[in-house]
């Protein structure tokens, strides 16, 4: 194996390994967040939104899981979570000035991002 070769599986390792971090970071968010959303009740509570934020934190849960066991198929979870984050993003933002849920929505784009360069690194 070529010196460049290695330093390419490096750079992916190290995009993976932040990726899974970014995953397990979004499902933590997207929990707690849901904690809260039911605390504040109305249009947080929503079941459309609430059951958007625990998709989103089970697609990260998995698309983590599968990055770190080394699935093969971690790239197809890996375009799914990107697709979830980014609704759950947008979701999470027209909230406003609600503080929970700006850092529930920058957990998700942060997330949708890795995933979706995870996804087309594999494809």
């Amino acid at each position: 194996m070529s010196q460049a070769d290695t330093t390419a599986m490096d750079a992916g390792g190290d995009e993976m390994e932040q990726c899974i971090e970014n995953c397990l970071t979004c499902h933590r968010l997207c929990l707690e967040t849901v904690a809260h959303c039911l605390q504040m009740g109305g249009e947080h509570a929503a079941p459309a939104h609430i059951g958007l934020l625990l998709d989103c934190a089970e697609i990260c849960q998995t698309s983590a899981n599968f990055m770190i066991r080394g699935s093969a198929f971690h790239s197809r979870t890996c375009g799914v979570c990107a697709e979830v984050c980014a609704r759950c993003a947008e979701d999470c933002e027209r909230f406003g000035d609600d503080q929970q849920m700006k850092d529930c929505a920058e957990a998700c784009r942060r997330c949708a991002e890795s995933c979706d360069r995870m996804a087309q690194m594999a494809a």
